[in-house]
């Protein structure tokens, strides 16, 4: 099971936990370290298409409407942290850490 996001991200942290805790072992690939191959990117994208951005977070709101206007591609390629988070592979590929992710996930 691998989490995508980022080590300093509230959420990617609640999740970790939750699904250490049900006994999943993930692993977190941290994107800013490590960031997300050209076809990681487009696979997700096939996924979550526009929800794949997060235009709440800070790295958005500092962006110009040029760079807002870019691909979604192009976007998480060039600012990894504009990926909403966590994306996770383990029972299936999930976006976020709703209830409905979380059952998915933890099989509940």
């Amino acid at each position: 099971m691998i989490v995508y996001g980022i080590k300093t991200c509230g959420t990617v942290q609640k999740a970790l936990a939750a699904l250490t805790e049900a006994g999943k072992a993930p692993v977190l690939r941290d994107v800013r370290a490590e960031p997300l191959s050209p076809e990681e990117i487009a696979e997700f994208e096939a996924a979550f298409g526009e929800k794949l951005v997060n235009r709440a977070s800070m790295t958005w709101r500092k962006l110009s409407d040029d760079e807002r206007a870019q691909p979604v591609a192009a976007l998480i390629a060039a600012y990894p942290t504009l990926m909403k988070r966590p994306v996770i592979r383990g029972n299936g590929l999930t976006l976020g850490w709703t209830k409905d992710t979380q059952a998915a996930q933890l099989g509940g």
